[in-house]
This record gives C-alpha cells, sequence and structure tokens, in this order.
C-alpha cells in the first residue's frame, strides 16, 4: 500500500486528498487538497468559480500520529465572492481562520470540560492562551440553535471571577437547567443588554423570573418584562436573617464583661446558624446555654427558625399573613438588626410570597456558580471575562462533546 493511500485512511476528512508525505523534525507534514473543483467562498460557503490569487503554503495542525505532530499543508486559494467580496476558500479540514483542524478543535474543547487548561495545554502541546481561543471558537460552532428560544422562567445571578469586584452576569433556564447567557457586568444595563438580545416576543413569553433583591436587576426585569412574576431568592432572603443573628451575636459579645462569658458567646455561633436537625450534642447544649443566659440572642434565633419554618409552607395566602406577623414581631423585639430585615422584607414581601407559591428559586443558577468556581479554581483563573464565559458555554450549557474518534474504511471481507 502506498504512503499516501494508507494516510488518506488514517486522516478519514471527507473530501480530502493526500497528495504527497514529508516528515520533519517534529513529525510529519502531509499535502493536502480539497476533492472538489469549485471552491467555496469562507464567509456565505456558496460555490465561486471566479478565484482572486493563491497564497503560499500554510500548515494546520491535526491530531498527533503515533506521538508525532501532524500537520497538513496547503496552499490557500482567494476568491472573489459576490457576496462577500474578497475571501479565502473554505477548506473541509477546519474552520476559516483557524490554524488547526476540526479533530483537533474538538479534541482539545472535549478535554477542557473535565480539565484543567494546564493538563489540556501539555498533553495536546499548544499554548495555555491557545486553548480558551480553541474553547471560543468550538462552542461558537456547536451550540445548537439560539439558547434564547423558548424560555418561559430563567433565572438571574452574577458571579464574581477575580479580585477588584470583576463580575460575570449569568442567565439560568429553570425549563432546560442550562446556562443561555452570560455577560461581563452586574448592573442595570448588563441585565438590559440581555432583554434587547431577547427582542419584545420572546420578552413577552417570560412568565416568571427568579433573582436576587438587586435594584439594578429589580429596575432592568420590571422594565423589560413587566408581565413576569419576580420570585426573591430563598437563599438570599434567608441569608438577611442569618447575618443579622450573627451581628446581633458580635454585639452581645461586645456588651459582656465577664472573659467566658465573651468566650462562649463567641463559640456559639456555628449553633446557632445551623438547622436544629444537624446540631451535634455539644452544639445544642451550647444553644441551651444561649437560651439560659442571653434571652436577646435566643430571641433573634427563634426569628431565624420562625422565618424558616414560615417559608416552608405550602400555602401562598397562609404564608403572606405568616409572613405580616413576623415582620410585625421582628419590628417590636427590640433587636436592630432583624428591625432592618423587617423593613427589607416589608419591601420585597410580594417577591418572597412568590417562591412560596411557584417553589421556584436560584438553586440552580447558584448550583451552576458553585460548578464555574470550580472551573475557575482547576483553570487558576481567566485573563478575560470572555475567556470564562466560554468556558461556562463549554461545562454549563447542554453542550455535549465527544472525542474525535476516526474508524478508517476496511474493504469488506467475504465468508469463503
Amino acid at each position: 500500500m502506498r504512503d499516501t493511500t494508507l494516510l488518506n485512511k488514517c486522516l478519514g476528512i471527507k473530501y480530502t486528498h493526500v497528495e504527497r508525505v514529508e516528515f520533519t523534525r517534529e513529525g510529519l507534514i502531509c499535502d493536502v487538497r480539497p476533492t472538489t473543483r469549485v471552491a467555496r467562498c469562507s464567509g456565505c460557503g456558496c460555490k465561486v468559480r471566479s478565484l482572486y490569487d493563491q497564497r503560499e503554503k500554510r500548515l494546520w495542525r491535526h491530531l498527533d500520529l503515533a506521538g508525532m505532530k501532524w500537520h497538513l499543508r496547503y496552499a490557500l486559494r482567494r476568491v472573489n465572492c459576490r457576496r462577500c467580496g474578497v475571501m479565502t476558500e473554505l477548506v473541509p479540514w477546519a474552520a476559516a481562520g483557524s490554524w488547526f483542524t476540526f479533530a483537533f478543535e474538538q479534541t482539545v474543547a472535549f478535554l477542557a470540560q473535565a480539565a484543567a487548561k494546564t493538563v489540556v495545554s501539555a498533553m495536546m502541546r499548544v499554548a495555555w492562551a491557545t486553548v480558551g481561543s480553541i474553547i471560543m471558537r468550538v462552542v461558537d460552532r456547536m451550540l445548537p440553535g439560539d439558547p434564547l428560544d423558548g424560555l418561559v422562567e430563567i433565572g438571574v445571578d452574577e458571579l464574581s471571577y477575580r479580585k477588584h469586584h470583576e463580575y460575570v452576569t449569568i442567565v439560568t433556564d429553570h425549563v432546560r437547567n442550562r446556562v443561555v447567557w452570560a455577560h461581563p457586568g452586574k448592573n442595570a444595563d448588563t441585565l438590559r443588554r440581555f432583554f434587547e438580545e431577547l427582542g419584545k416576543e420572546r420578552c413577552a413569553k417570560i412568565r416568571t423570573l427568579t433573582i436576587d433583591m438587586s435594584q439594578a436587576y429589580i429596575a432592568a426585569a420590571k422594565e423589560a418584562v413587566p408581565q413576569a412574576t419576580l420570585v426573591f431568592d430563598r437563599f438570599h432572603v434567608q441569608r438577611l436573617v442569618h447575618d443579622a443573628l450573627d451581628q446581633l451575636r458580635r454585639e452581645e459579645v461586645r456588651s459582656v464583661e465577664r472573659p467566658e462569658d465573651k468566650r462562649a458567646l463567641k463559640k456559639s455561633r456555628f449553633a446557632l446558624q445551623k438547622n436544629p436537625w444537624n446540631l451535634s450534642g455539644i452544639e445544642q447544649a451550647k444553644l441551651t446555654e444561649v437560651q439560659r443566659t442571653n434571652r436577646r440572642l435566643y430571641r433573634g434565633y427563634l426569628l431565624k427558625e420562625s422565618l424558616a419554618e414560615i417559608l416552608d409552607l405550602p400555602d401562598a395566602g397562609i404564608a403572606k399573613n405568616k409572613l405580616l406577623e413576623w415582620t410585625s414581631w421582628a419590628s417590636h423585639s427590640q433587636l436592630t438588626p432583624f428591625a432592618r430585615v423587617a423593613r427589607t422584607i416589608d419591601k420585597y414581601i410580594e417577591g418572597i410570597i412568590a417562591y412560596v407559591a411557584t417553589g421556584l428559586s436560584n438553586a440552580r443558577a447558584e448550583g451552576t456558580n458553585g460548578k464555574i468556581r470550580a472551573i475557575t479554581r482547576r483553570s487558576f483563573g481567566f485573563h478575560s471575562a470572555w475567556s470564562l464565559i466560554a468556558m461556562i458555554f463549554l461545562c454549563c450549557s447542554g453542550l455535549t462533546l465527544r472525542p474525535a474518534h476516526a474508524h478508517p474504511a476496511l474493504p469488506r471481507t467475504h465468508p469463503t
């Protein structure tokens, strides 16, 4: 079998023919050409018979062969397209403007879904930054359809990915459980950009939007989707009372004089913050001691637990009445941190009750954020928000990739 015939079978790319083989110090170079006679424009994909010129030969990196680097070499032609003007021709083995074959890029993206960029860079023998640019191209090429189509219930949350308050706003589809949009920033203009891309017709179909109590997000949501029900995330509501309870504990620590009392209150933090069914024997004893010695702090603990019970109620009408009773109790409790929380809950009570009615929260978005933070840690950070966004869509948008395995076409065998 001739060497070019063998490599044609190993290459396995449609409409591509190997003409010549050359070994170098790094590996293997194959001179290839498209089997189609008429060139296609890389801009619109249309056939173009009018050629403009032909450039010098260039290389595309392909998957390694027997541990050797494998490059494809071809002299690209430029075509004079009526629609796009002078453009390079479209080749069947690589995307326009890329220095890597489709199979190489797909393998890099497949590995990046499960491994750190440094590992992928070492294994595929490309630069660390090149892995990021390949991921961005694969995501743009392989995301199925428009992810913004069919949105009915969505969640909006922000993620801090660098120091100095660098944020990314992330929109999650509750129905399909995947990220559908992301953009740098966390202000109202960032969310308005999402609704602009969504368009008025698709905005009118949004029924529910889960969100934290950010004034910027609330203003943008009410402006773009006034018909949608705003649901305030339970986690953020309960965090208000947890923070108030911890602030009250610190105030009580400062107010007591005996060192042993200060030490006991300092060590009661986790006993006060945990759910009752998760308390160990020692923590239960600490909570009993707080009940005996510090009634103000124990009153704050009861406020925290009663709010959680209200949010667990199955009926929205009963939950609203109980929540109004809770805000009255907190306002008259003589506990300043809880009085502030009561004013906040009074302001956002409709969105909080909407959680009880719909059962929706930003739990999916928070879970996605946890996954994204793991991706950020294993990548040791990102140079730009767009590199992070490409990784978010690669790992959290429902994109399924497979390794670029090739199967050579073997001749049929007939039974003897």
